[in-house]
């Protein structure tokens, strides 16, 4: 998350206590999804973590800055963005 932060925000965009809980909050959420047992290749892991950053960083620039409800609004927009994708068609 510091790595992604670091290539996608001007430096001071965040408080360093804000950057703190968006980092907890990125771990939390990717530990759920770990938890659920999900299989991901190296490529869905990597876009899923970026996806996760970027809703984060989303919603805490509109304003949320409670650890539990960034994570668990990156995880519901993330459930939502997979609804929103055609299933793969099957042969």
């Amino acid at each position: 998350m510091r790595n992604f932060l670091h290539d996608h925000l001007d430096p001071g965009v965040f408080a360093p206590d804000a950057v703190s809980t968006l980092i907890a909050a990125f771990d939390g959420a990717w530990q759920s999804i770990i938890a659920s047992g999900a299989r991901l290749s190296d490529q869905q892991s990597e876009l899923t973590r970026e996806l996760l950053a970027k809703y984060i960083i989303e919603l805490t620039r509109q304003g949320e800055l409670d650890e539990r409800r960034l994570r668990d609004g990156a995880l519901r927009r993330l459930a939502h963005s997979n609804l929103r994708s055609s299933p793969p068609v099957r042969k």
